[in-house]
């Protein structure tokens, strides 16, 4: 049995892709091309795909008419095994029409390619030798854009490829992806992007997938008319896809794509859809309060006494980060609602716990899901109540396992998404304490890597080792980093106060001692000032005393000077007598 590659992260290095045309190829590949009133461009879409270097006996194409106002045919110049679906009835737009497709197909490849693209001859091999490597890639083909007034007839494109002189097909515009190029060129390649940023240059005019990965994650959200690419390229990231840019499938765009020709308006009517279904976009989620169809952080809390549960869970919901779901994990099917005993229930535990939070919106009663588990085959896929028809399931990019009684302070859970964003890492293991058991454990787990280990892993080989060698796995310190066990009383019988009120009240609590400190140091400098006016006072006394002092020394001082000098003239005149000296 042939071993998948295991990619860290983004890092598609480790694979080595053929030369163009020197490999042999395998996979079949199904061509999906939406397609709505572009007869003209689908065409030559059609023309370009009839030349292709892949082997038309790998290769088939289905063209889905979304409704076109004169139903699309197709022409002359065609590949081999091309059939023409209408898009089902109930909706409308490019991902109804995308899906319907893939429904349709029958490769083992699906690549997606609007009407408005001409591909190069080599553009499906290109793609398609990334996905005889591993089978958890999503290529992206390179585009070229044009602004050409005239457009060749089917048969000049074909003629052009088969000859190898589609470069002068079009004339080349001045616009480009300047945006996407610009992240490609700045994380060699796209290797080194973090797995939140690679998704955003999933635009979705030309790209190629597992058709098995595209379906385990339920396909397009056929509620959305437009950024369904986005959308897409973020639950792709969820299932552990590597993206990976080629820029030898390159391929012209026919005219400007509606995001170059009114970008704002564009943006206008997708940060609504975004917002609510692409968490990585941080700077949509600015309100406060809000709630969203699919939550940065999934939350589970097994089931354990009622006042543990409580305190976990009261804890996660009131966090400083706002968009969190937290499931209460149990056996919830397990209740009889039979007659008995209410205070010696011996599900007492469990009814209290489902009593709490049954009518919560933003906390679920699920069944306990292996832990850990792949996210889009466990309970974590589940969609929310009020979803839109056509929504697939809703996975969160990261997920945080609380053992009861544990409860992280109000930023703990912030701190550590924006760890294990910091790091691109997978795995924060934090061990809270030791018992005879063992390590008690909270993980907050990236679900792009626990995917994405889901996938490579061998059967028998322990999953945290694979989590580790795909994305990194680290370990901390849970008290440290937040987490303490719930208070010997809980719940507490007084409400606590709200944090604005907590800070207002300490710092009047502060603003106190300053003010006993500056009425001590005021009456320290009073008393300061006090003994300054006694030494000055003193030393005054002291130097009139000294001066007094020294006036009787120099009087004295001159009296002695004239006795001796009196003394001195009469032994010079013989007037003494010995007894005066």
């Amino acid at each position: 049995m042939t071993l998948i590659p295991r990619i860290r992260r983004q890092d598609f290095g480790v694979l080595t892709p053929p030369p163009l045309g020197g490999w042999t190829p395998s996979l079949t590949v199904t061509v999906v091309i939406p397609a709505h009133d572009r007869q003209s461009t689908l065409d030559l879409t059609l023309a370009a795909l009839s030349a292709q270097t892949y082997p038309a006996g790998l290769m088939d194409v289905v063209v889905v008419d979304d409704g076109s106002p004169e139903p699309l045919r197709l022409p002359e110049t065609v590949p081999g095994g091309t059939k023409l679906i209408s898009g089902p009835p109930g909706g409308w737009g490019r991902a109804w029409a995308l899906q319907a497709g893939l429904d349709a197909a029958s490769g083992e490849v699906v690549l997606v390619l609007d009407a408005d693209m001409v591909p190069h001859r080599a553009h499906v091999e290109a793609q398609l030798r990334w996905h005889h490597l591993a089978p958890y890639l999503v290529v992206l083909g390179w585009i070229d854009f044009t602004s050409a007034e005239r457009l060749p007839r089917p048969e000049e494109v074909r003629a052009a490829l088969l000859a190898g002189e589609e470069e002068g097909l079009f004339p080349l515009a001045r616009e480009r992806h300047d945006w996407a190029e610009k992240i490609i060129h700045d994380h060699d390649g796209l290797r080194a992007a973090p797995s939140s940023l690679a998704t955003r240059i999933h635009v979705g005019a030309t790209a190629s997938y597992p058709a098995g990965l595209l379906r385990s994650i339920g396909g397009l959200d056929t509620s959305l008319v437009l950024a369904e690419d986005t959308e897409l390229g973020y639950r792709l990231t969820q299932a552990g896809a590597v993206f990976v840019p080629d820029p030898l499938a390159r391929a012209w765009h026919v005219g400007l794509p509606t995001a170059m020709r009114d970008f704002a308006a564009l943006k206008r009517y997708n940060d609504p859809y975004v917002a609510d279904r692409v968490p990585y976009r941080r700077y949509l989620r600015t309100d406060p309060g809000r709630q969203w169809r699919v939550p940065y952080v999934d939350a589970y809390v097994p089931s354990g006494t009622y006042e543990d549960v409580r305190a976990s869970v009261d804890g996660l919901l009131g966090a400083s980060l706002p968009d969190i779901r937290v499931t209460v994990a149990g056996p919830w099917t397990s209740l009889d609602e039979g007659r008995r005993s209410p205070l010696r229930d011996p599900d007492l535990d469990l009814r209290l716990i489902r009593a709490q939070f049954a009518h919560d919106p933003r906390v679920r009663l699920a069944p306990p899901p292996a832990w850990p588990a792949r996210p889009f085959a466990s309970g974590a896929s589940e969609g929310s109540p009020g979803a839109a028809e056509g929504s697939p399931p809703v996975v969160p990019p990261f997920r945080l396992l609380v053992p009861p009684g544990w409860v992280p302070s109000q930023d703990a859970v912030e701190r550590l998404v924006q760890r294990l964003e910091e790091t691109d890492g997978g795995v924060l293991c934090l061990a809270l304490d030791e018992t005879e058991d063992g390590v008690v454990v909270a993980r907050l787990e990236r679900t792009a890597a626990l995917s994405r280990a889901a996938l490579v892993a061998e059967p028998g080989e322990h999953l945290d080792d694979v989590l580790d060698e795909v994305f990194g796995l680290e370990w901390l310190d849970g008290r440290a980093w937040g987490f303490a066990r719930r208070p010997a009383v809980y719940p507490p019988r007084r409400r606590p106060a709200p944090e604005h009120v907590v800070q207002l009240a300490q710092r009047d609590k502060e603003i106190l001692l300053l003010r006993k400190r500056a009425t001590a140091l005021r009456a320290e400098l009073a008393e300061q000032r006090r003994l300054a006016g006694k030494a000055t006072r003193d030393a005054a006394r002291w130097r009139q005393k000294a001066e007094e002092w020294r006036r009787k020394a120099v009087t004295l001082s001159r009296s002695r000077e004239r006795t001796v000098l009196r003394r001195a003239v009469r032994r010079v005149r013989g007037l003494t007598s010995p007894a005066d000296t």
